[in-house]
């Protein structure tokens, strides 16, 4: 997951991947900004958090309904 303190959508994903108990890589875009480029080269836009998923796929300012959707599919939880 590529997201910024700052960014209200990537507490809210961080806090639905924590509250499910799901193992992920948090790559935070201050202290990491060159990584910024990676996140948007992944989503072809500049919007956070942009989270990647082990099946290649990936979702850009998720719903939390959607994120869990994409867990559920990937027997994530």
């Amino acid at each position: 997951m590529y997201g910024a303190e700052w960014c209200g959508d990537c507490r809210r994903s961080k806090k639905l991947l924590d509250t499910l108990g799901v193992d992920y890589d948090y790559v935070d875009l201050e202290a990491v900004p060159e990584a910024a480029a990676i996140a948007e080269g992944i989503a072809g836009r500049k919007n956070i958090p942009v989270i990647s998923f082990p099946d290649g796929a990936f979702q850009v300012e998720p719903a939390d309904s959607e994120l869990h959707a994409k867990l559920t599919q990937l027997g994530a939880i």
